[in-house]
């Protein structure tokens, strides 16, 4: 169940670290009734950010195996002669 404060309850500065730091999600901050803001352990924001980048990676060898059983590959020093070729190196 998602936890939910009152912005006065962040007077007590121990006590709402303590909320954030045990709640096993975000913690959402109301004014007036209404969502003001959403506060989380640096942890699990770290997790977040790591997302995109996570599902970036696995798309892009999701489409090196498909590459490869295409036979639409090269070896290494294949393609590095290739490149010292093309740029004169």
């Amino acid at each position: 169940m998602p936890t939910c404060v009152p912005i006065k309850d962040l007077k007590d500065t121990a006590r709402f670290a303590r909320l954030v730091e045990e709640s096993p999600g975000p913690v959402t901050v109301t004014r007036n009734g209404y969502d003001a803001f959403v506060v989380m352990r640096s942890a699990d924001y770290d997790a977040l950010q790591q997302e995109p980048a996570k599902q970036r990676l696995l798309a892009r060898i999701a489409l090196a195996e498909r590459e490869k059983a295409e036979g639409r590959v090269i070896d290494g020093p294949t393609a590095d002669r290739r490149l010292r070729e093309k740029y004169g190196l």
